[in-house]
């Protein structure tokens, strides 16, 4: 399911990045650090529109070519972003959801 999953602080430095595949960490957290830009219009598209009222699940952030980059957000703008195979096909939204 997950190859990667992060938890980066308030202030967009990571507390906690674990990959599977080991040889490749480094790939992992540049893909988490670039999907933080997304994060973040993400989070102030939601808060323009809805006020504090946000969903914690950010839903797919971007897709590449072998992985495809999901968020979540607290409410003290905590942020999980979990990175899973592409090549998995049966792995739908909610189940990505759940995870939370």
């Amino acid at each position: 399911m997950a190859v990667c999953i992060a938890v980066i602080a308030k202030e967009n430095y990571p507390l906690y990045i674990r990959s599977v595949p080991t040889q490749n960490e480094l790939k992992f957290h540049y893909t988490v650090h670039t999907s933080l830009d997304v994060v973040e219009e993400k989070i102030s598209a939601v808060g323009k529109s809805l006020g504090d009222q946000r969903e914690l699940y950010l839903g797919l952030l971007y897709p590449t070519e072998d992985y495809k980059v999901y968020g979540y957000v607290t409410n003290s703008k905590v942020k999980f972003v979990i990175v899973v195979d592409s090549s998995n096909t049966s792995l739908r939204d909610n189940e990505i959801r759940s995870v939370s």
